[in-house]
């Protein structure tokens, strides 16, 4: 199997969590000593007066504001990713027919072989054998060298679309005010300080206008 030329982000979001000020110490003062009636009796409290400290500065939390997208969506339903479908399944059927053509051949030679053999010499029989073991070899390697043409075709033009997906990102990214733009199916956790929002569907109309440009 190929690698993926979708690249995985990873994204550390460090939050900064405000410091509380400490409280203020405060003393009650002791039961006088001696013995009172219970009716009588008061319980006075004192503050000891502290000295006075500026208020310690609150870490604000800052909001990153995070870009989301489904490479899927932008494969499917962006101008780039229709073209691309359209010719992968065209050099398909053109590679599929040619497969088929020469597959036809050789269930053709069997069929021939097959309906004269019971009146051949053994000679001939070795040399049919051969013949069509030779054809069927050809076939095969026909076949695999069909499968790694459209394979290779499918890997360039899909790196391709996803080089052209990054710099959209990028451009769009900078000049909406995105800290980072991250795959969907990456995400497994947004914080409550992270503004997430899904842009695939602008990034797909600035796919399309980039597209339209050239």
């Amino acid at each position: 199997m190929h690698n993926t030329i979708i690249k995985k982000f990873i994204i550390a979001l460090i939050v900064g969590l405000p410091t509380l000020s400490a409280a203020a110490d405060a003393t009650i003062a002791s039961e006088p000593k001696g013995a009172m009636p219970a009716q009588t009796t008061a319980i006075k409290t004192q503050l000891i007066p502290t000295e006075s400290k500026p208020p310690e500065a609150i870490v604000a939390k800052e909001t990153t504001r995070m870009g989301y997208v489904d490479i899927a969506r932008v494969g499917t339903e962006s101008d780039r990713g229709k073209a691309l479908r359209d010719l992968l399944m065209a050099r398909k059927e053109i590679l599929q027919g040619k497969v088929d053509g020469k597959k036809k051949q050789i269930e053709k030679l069997k069929k021939s072989i097959e309906a004269k053999i019971a009146t051949m010499t053994s000679q001939q029989r070795e040399a049919k054998s051969k013949e069509f073991q030779k054809k069927l070899d050809e076939f095969q390697k026909f076949a695999r060298a069909s499968e790694e043409e459209l394979f290779g075709l499918q890997e360039k033009e899909t790196k391709a679309l996803y080089e052209d997906i990054e710099r959209t990102a990028v451009a769009y990214g900078k000049a909406n005010g995105f800290s980072v733009i991250v795959v969907k199916k990456e995400l497994l956790y947004v914080g409550s300080a992270v503004d997430a929002q899904d842009v695939t569907e602008p990034l797909i109309k600035a796919l399309n206008e980039a597209g339209q440009k050239k």
